[in-house]
């Protein structure tokens, strides 16, 4: 599994509070400054543990599910989350269309399915879903 996040900083913000935004939904990332932007990734599952309880309080497990299927490519999958919902700590997706630009998440792995599947269970299936 890798996980990638990435967030543009804009000219007329402060870096602390988008780098604030980021950790609010994954904590566990180290971040670095990349050109104009700010970037995290991690191969350890335990990184994506923020957003499965998120996703869980915030009782969006279906809309997520639809979200990251449909970022989905191969073994690889997309989404954007709104930043000013991740920074008072709430899961929002996106389509990009926020003034100061989303927070990209790249998943990839192996088996995306299950992964998918991990994060963001059907609630309206009765069928096991998968423990990582």
């Amino acid at each position: 599994m890798r996980l990638r996040v990435q967030a543009e900083v804009k000219p007329t913000e402060a870096r602390e509070k988008v780098e604030a935004a980021i950790k609010r939904i994954f904590p566990a990332l180290e971040l670095s400054s990349v050109g104009n932007s700010l970037v995290g990734e991690s191969a350890q599952v335990e990184s994506l543990d923020q957003l499965h309880q998120l996703l869980r309080q915030q009782a969006i497990r279906d809309s997520a599910r639809s979200a990251m299927f449909q970022g989905k490519r191969g073994n690889a999958g997309q989404f954007m989350l709104n930043r000013q919902a991740a920074f008072v700590g709430k899961v929002s997706f996106s389509g990009g269309e926020s003034p100061l630009g989303p927070i990209v998440v790249t998943l990839e792995a192996p088996d995306i399915e299950r992964l998918i599947d991990y994060l963001a269970p059907s609630t309206r299936e009765s069928g096991p879903t998968h423990a990582l």
